[in-house]
């Protein structure tokens, strides 16, 4: 029979109570500390807003002042007066009549448009190539091959472009808006251009999975037409960026340098004060709007829902400034609204299946830059592309800014070394003040960052992997050079990302309510609705509306056109010196100030009311699974990847070929950073030299293997490069490419990177080669002549070597 035993200290039923008791009262000393926090951030952002408010009010209250303080001013000469005001109203009536004929025009525009089928606004001609109807599964999508203007040469064999227009209610074609544009920067570079366009309505059933299906096959298509040439190039503008980013995530290998410009991709990303789009969402019920809308279109969404959201950010420009800068300036901007408002007003449709996937996985639910989107029944993550990306934003873009263009880089990376580690090449080149629509449609842009981003697509493909920041230094565009860049870089264009929380609520609240509206109201709704009720609901809808009221449509815009032409032919306009034209314009700002008021006190109200709702830490605790496991990433072990493994364990392994980039790669990396023309020059090695036996997949296998070693071992790199290079032939003819590639030499040893000119003497003794090497170019550190790199001396296929 056992013995009874005394129970364990621990069993001891009031110490157990107690030590409940305690956990219960922690949990709510940390409740309450979070409140506190809580209702403290709350009152910093009511501080803020009160002083901006405060601030606003005050700007306006001086400017009327001002106005008020002219108006009152007594005349000089009365009759003089007079006859200023008789030519003021006789201008002012006229500029009236002209500016209704315009709209009239746009409203008739609009309509014939329409009724074209909403073909593309390019400024090319275009041929079509595939249409995607005739696909098994078809899609509303084609593909196009713009006609070079006269005068342009295209070379056949060079890479061919292919450009990706966003669908977010309006039609294609911002991408070749002007001659001035990505297309016609292409084509100034030779290159074929070709354009994805759409029609207005999509085909029934389709779905974004088939959308990048049919566009995966017009690559194909573009590959087959140019054998000879590199992969294409792949351009997304806006929302077309995230676009061709799926793409290039899909089918790596067959797409090459994947441009993204103002293509928003980290949806919650923005500062507080300066970015109010992205709690829009939040304040509307997530999905669930997009879903009502389409049930309310019979299973359509109309796309000028999203304009309107768009014109809704700048009430001032949308309401007021826009109509006024062309009645003010009638004479001379008629034409360039009406070709603006021919883009702007073509309304696009979506599918209910296409708009569901972009809010659950991008505007609401920020999926695809934390690598969880799914498309097609496939996990769509961003680590897979192998193509150079080039990000182009800008600090004066309110609709994406730069946190919400690049943080899916540290959403996906923890370091730079993670990125290199992946074998992957990111580019991004941040404007200082342009526009969102500036990206697309400023010449001067065109001119500047899009003919440079084209440029540099040789240059792209010899960069080794890493982080880069592309850096144009004068105005001509002679000198690029990209800078390496640290994640800590692209996290200093955010203000922090303690908001993310907030948005990950939003996106829980959001699957919960369009749960409870798909099992309640849906089925009612969809009952409801027939196609004709449909159309008439699309008819109706403001920006539609508004047009149509100012076509000859409608019978009071009758006597017009008659009339504008009588304004035209006794057109007098008045002195620019005349007061009451003055007073006019000292209206106008007036006017564009309190409208800019009203949005700053609305925005301003909007982030206080996101704060409260989605920031209280009950509220937050609905999120934390989501966040708990982006945060809880913890960093891979690099030297764990089979890649990186096999890069370090083969660092002795390989040839000529091994033993020059590894050198190139060294040098790069003494210098801090990489000019465009010793890539190009590097690119032009390849041509002559042993290195145009491999193919791009061989070269970039290359550059990435001796990046690696260079990363993680780079003594051990610098002392093993004479087992790479082991005659005396192999050595001089590396050292000699190394001097011509990189621009350092003998001559240039006073001028040349200090940095680099070290680490050149090390090459001279580890490899035993006196320091007289050919020199052929004279260039210093500051120079970027673009002359072409000499023929080697000696050609060798590169070979494994036994490890010593």
């Amino acid at each position: 029979m056992p013995l009874p035993t005394s129970p364990a200290p621990f069993s001891i039923p009031w110490l157990a109570h107690g030590a409940h008791w305690q956990q219960q009262a922690d949990n709510a000393r940390a409740a309450w500390d979070g409140q506190r926090a809580f209702g403290a951030q709350i009152g910093r952002l009511a501080e803020r807003q009160a002083q901006q408010a405060q601030a606003g009010l005050g700007a306006l209250a001086q400017s009327m002042q001002q106005l008020f303080a002219s108006l009152w001013q007594p005349p000089a000469d009365g009759a003089a007066l007079a006859a200023q005001w008789q030519d003021y109203w006789r201008d002012a009536t006229q500029r009236q009549l002209l500016l209704l004929d315009t709209l009239r025009r746009r409203g008739n525009t609009f309509l014939e448009h329409e009724a074209a089928g909403m073909p593309p606004v390019l400024d090319f001609d275009y041929e079509l190539v595939l249409d995607g109807a005739t696909l098994p599964r078809p899609v509303n999508y084609q593909l196009l091959r713009v006609v070079p203007p006269a005068g342009a040469v295209v070379d056949e064999g060079k890479r061919p472009f292919m450009i990706v227009d966003p669908r977010a209610g309006h039609g294609a074609g911002i991408g070749g808006f002007k001659a001035d544009s990505q297309v016609g920067e292409a084509f100034k570079n030779g290159h074929p251009v070709y354009f994805v366009a759409f029609r207005p309505v999509p085909e029934p059933g389709q779905t974004l999975a088939d959308v990048r299906d049919a566009e995966l096959l017009f690559l194909s298509e573009i590959a087959a037409r140019h054998p000879g040439a590199h992969r294409p190039a792949v351009v997304g503008n806006c929302q077309g960026g995230w676009a061709t980013m799926l793409l290039a995530a899909s089918r790596p290998e067959l797409v090459g340098p994947v441009v993204i410009n103002g293509a928003p991709m980290s949806y919650w990303a923005g500062k507080t004060g300066q970015n109010p789009m992205r709690y829009v969402g939040g304040l509307r019920g997530g999905a669930l709007p997009a879903l009502l809308l389409s049930d309310l279109g019979d299973g359509i969404f109309d796309g000028s829902a999203l304009v309107a959201n768009f014109e809704g950010l700048n009430p001032a420009n949308s309401l007021f400034k826009k109509v006024y800068h062309l009645y003010a300036n009638v004479d001379t901007e008629a034409e360039r609204f009406l070709e603006f408002e021919r883009w702007w007003g073509g309304f696009f449709l979506m599918t209910e299946a296409e708009i569901r996937w972009i809010v659950e996985n991008l505007f609401v639910g920020n999926k695809l830059a934390r690598g969880e989107a799914e498309l097609g029944g496939e996990r769509i993550d961003l680590r897979r592309i192998r193509s150079p990306i080039v990000v182009f934003a800008s600090e004066g873009d309110n609709i994406t800014p730069p946190p919400q263009a690049l943080n899916w880089i540290p959403d996906l990376y923890a370091d730079a070394d993670e990125i290199r580690a992946h074998g992957q090449r990111i580019v991004y080149m941040v404007h200082a003040d342009i526009g969102h629509l500036g990206i697309f449609v400023s010449a001067k842009i065109a001119g500047r960052e899009h003919d440079a981003i084209t440029d540099v697509m040789a240059a792209l493909e010899a960069l080794p992997p890493g982080l880069y920041e592309m850096r144009l230094d004068d105005e001509d565009r002679v000198r690029i050079r990209f800078e390496p860049r640290e994640i800590e870089d692209i996290l200093a264009f955010d203000d922090g990302r303690d908001e993310e929380a907030q948005f990950a609520s939003v996106a829980r609240l959001s699957e919960l309510g369009t749960q409870v509206y798909e099992t309640t109201l849906r089925p009612l709704v969809r009952a409801a609705v027939t196609p004709p009720a449909a159309k008439a609901f699309r008819a109706m809808q403001p920006l539609r509306a508004r047009r149509v009221a100012y076509s000859d449509r409608n019978p009071l815009m009758g006597q017009v056109a008659t009339l504008a032409e009588q304004a035209r032919a006794q057109r007098t306009p008045v002195d620019a010196a005349n007061p009451f034209l003055a007073w006019e314009r000292m209206g106008a700002q007036l006017l564009e100030q309190q409208l800019n008021l009203y949005r700053d006190l609305r925005d301003g109200r909007n982030e206080l009311l996101f704060h409260l709702l989605y920031g209280a830490p009950a509220v937050q605790r609905m999120a934390t699974p989501a966040l708990t496991q982006r945060h809880a990433r913890r960093r891979e072990d690099l030297r764990a990847l089979p890649d990186v493994r096999a890069a370090l364990d083969g660092m002795t392994e390989g040839g000529a070929v091994e033993g020059t980039v590894r050198m190139l790669l060294l040098m790069a990396k003494a210098r801090g950073y990489l000019r465009r023309s010793r890539l190009e020059r590097l690119q032009t090695y390849r041509a002559t030299a042993e290195f145009a036996r491999m193919d791009e997949e061989a070269w970039g296998r290359v550059v990435y293997q001796q990046s690696i070693a260079i990363e993680f071992e780079p003594e051990q790199a610098l002392a093993t490069l004479p087992l790479l290079l082991d005659t005396e032939a192999e050595r001089r003819d590396a050292l000699a490419a190394v001097h011509a590639i990189m621009g350092e030499g003998p001559s240039q040893h006073a001028a040349a990177h200090a940095a680099a000119q070290d680490l050149l003497q090390r090459f001279e003794a580890l490899l035993r080669l006196p320091l007289a090497a050919p020199i052929v170019h004279d260039e210093g550190d500051e120079s970027d002549e673009d002359s072409p790199a000499p023929p080697p001396t000696r050609r060798r296929t590169a070979r494994a070597k036994a490890t010593a």
